[in-house]
């Protein structure tokens, strides 16, 4: 599909639909926000969006990125960790997590084919193919829910980035992953002295409130500064030893 001629003024042009997909949890959609200015556009911005409800792009990438450095530095110096993501997204969080060697795996869960689909044959390639060339690498198609109640693997971090909040979450069926019955299999997913990071477009002192109640320790809260509104975060936990 041919992008549209850029804008003169340097405006966000409007956004173009890459792909678009009818799943078993409804329709994702990949675009490409251009931007325009002195007759050239300049390098596009990829979205992804989930049942017409934004989930994230690949403007920036701190908040992904702070996800993993936070679980990491949470662990101290624990010797080969292994980190399992929830959710691949643009990509950002797996790049880093395997950007750093320290990690002796790398495992991601999502369960959308067609973002799967996007990173492996397709424009966010860009971003993930040096990590999913890495023999550390797992990519599991599934559902993280499931995954979490019902796996027998553990790690030594899980990293949520699924929805856009414990109090905001893409479907109803995920909201289960913050209940007190999916933070317990959240801990089991957990090696003794594991940390489990969550990132939120807010924060949620409810849900801080909720991990202590399901017997996490060291409850604690990271900011991300953002340009406009409320900062995002990291919600971190650590399971008890």
């Amino acid at each position: 599909m041919p992008f549209p001629a850029p804008s003169p003024t340097g405006e966000p042009l409007m956004p173009v639909t890459l792909d678009r997909r009818d799943g078993p949890y409804g329709e994702v959609v990949l675009r490409r926000r251009d931007q325009g200015g002195e007759g050239a556009v300049a390098p596009g911005i990829y979205e992804i969006i989930a049942n017409g409800c934004f989930l994230m792009d690949t403007s920036d990438g701190r908040s992904e990125r702070l996800l993993i450095d936070a679980a990491r530095g949470a662990l101290a110096d624990r010797p080969a960790p292994r980190v399992l993501i929830g959710g691949l997204g643009v990509g950002f969080s797996l790049a880093h997590a395997a950007a750093d060697p320290s990690w002796s795996g790398v495992t991601v869960v999502e369960r959308e084919q067609a973002i799967i689909d996007w990173h492996r044959a397709g424009p966010l390639s860009a971003i993930s193919a040096r990590a999913l060339a890495d023999p550390r690498t797992e990519i599991i198609a599934g559902d993280l829910v499931d995954y979490v109640h019902n796996a027998s693997d553990t790690y030594d971090a899980l990293c949520l980035d699924i929805d856009n909040g414990p109090d905001w979450t893409v479907t109803e069926d995920n909201a289960s992953l913050y209940s007190p019955d999916g933070l317990t299999s959240c801990a089991r997913r957990l090696t003794p002295g594991g940390v489990l990071a969550v990132w939120s477009a807010r924060p949620s002192a409810d849900f801080e409130e909720s991990l202590r109640n399901a017997g996490f320790t060291r409850v604690r809260t990271e900011e991300i500064r953002v340009a406009r509104g409320v900062p995002d975060v990291v919600h971190l936990a650590v399971r008890p030893a």
